[in-house]
């Protein structure tokens, strides 16, 4: 028996449609942006699997001050960089996050401050969220690139894996160039970067007061060198 004919969408329906499309386009734009990046090198993946779970803790966190809009952003492999869309559902980040696999490769994180500012001239971005392990790049060229993030206030709160030294002192200076902040932690301490993850969203959401009503160590961490 032939189905019968699917009926036609009427121009009104059509009008509605596209009519809400847009505001929910509207709605995700409005949001208090961060963005959020890891090195996706091989050397990162123990932490990468960890940090699908982490990333809940920064809307859970958020959450109690406004709604949050997130980009995940990685860089991985021969040159291989992914920004996705804006994203205010914890559950739709944690899947694009659990399709990736590490792949062996250099730090491309000038790419990823360019990548930034770009994304922050469109829309503001409240702050960058950096989770890596490694330096392959010139440092005077990130400090660079990490002082025109001040100039544009687009803090950038890095967050480093191990204790290489050279990596803590590029770090450091590019936080406090662009205003935002510098921790540290290991495989051990997962906990650690999951308060802290969570400070940087409450103040992505909410600013400096949402900080400051914060009463964990790791906002106060944060809070003290945003002020310095």
């Amino acid at each position: 028996m032939a189905k019968p004919p699917s009926r036609r969408s009427s121009s009104q329906e059509i009008d509605r449609f596209l009519h809400k499309s847009k505001a929910i386009a509207t709605f995700v734009e409005k949001q208090p942006r961060l963005l959020f990046a890891i090195d996706a090198t091989a050397s990162r993946q123990a932490t990468w699997d960890s940090a699908s779970q982490l990333q809940q803790e920064m809307f859970r966190s958020a959450g109690k001050v406004t709604s949050l809009a997130v980009q995940l952003c990685y860089y991985r492999g021969f040159h291989d960089f992914f920004a996705s869309g804006w994203l205010t559902d914890s559950a739709r980040l944690a899947q694009l996050m659990g399709r990736v696999h590490c792949e062996g490769g250099h730090t491309q994180i000038t790419r990823l401050l360019r990548h930034a500012q770009d994304e922050h001239r469109k829309a503001a971005v409240r702050a960058v969220v950096f989770i890596g392990d490694a330096v392959e790049e010139n440092p005077d060229t990130l400090c660079n690139l990490a002082g025109q993030c001040g100039m544009l206030q687009l803090p950038l709160f890095l967050f480093q894996e191990g204790r290489g030294a050279d990596v803590e002192r590029t770090f450091r200076n590019m936080a406090k160039l662009s205003g935002g902040a510098y921790a540290r932690f290991d495989t051990s301490s997962a906990g650690t970067l999951a308060a802290l993850l969570g400070a940087v969203a409450s103040y992505a959401a909410g600013g400096r007061t949402a900080l400051e009503n914060n009463a964990s160590d790791s906002a106060r961490l944060l809070l003290q060198q945003i002020r310095s």
